[in-house]
């Protein structure tokens, strides 16, 4: 395989409180930016329900998929 053709992914959790409905956009654009800077492109955002750290619940959140060069 060509290492042209090969990359490497991340995936991220993006999870947000129960309270209020808005999205935080600056929160979600600085990690957007954090990967950037280490050279990962943002390939895909995906809604999923995000287990949470207490209890059984899940809450809606986001995965952030990154892909980059291997290299």
């Amino acid at each position: 395989m060509s290492s042209a053709h090969s990359y490497e992914y991340k995936v991220v959790t993006f999870r947000e409180s129960l309270i209020g409905d808005a999205l935080d956009s600056d929160k979600l654009e600085k990690i957007l930016n954090e990967h950037a800077a280490d050279g990962w492109a943002l390939k895909a955002i995906t809604a999923a329900d995000v287990k949470g750290r207490i209890g059984p619940g899940a809450v809606e959140g986001l995965l952030l998929t990154f892909e980059r060069p291997r290299g």
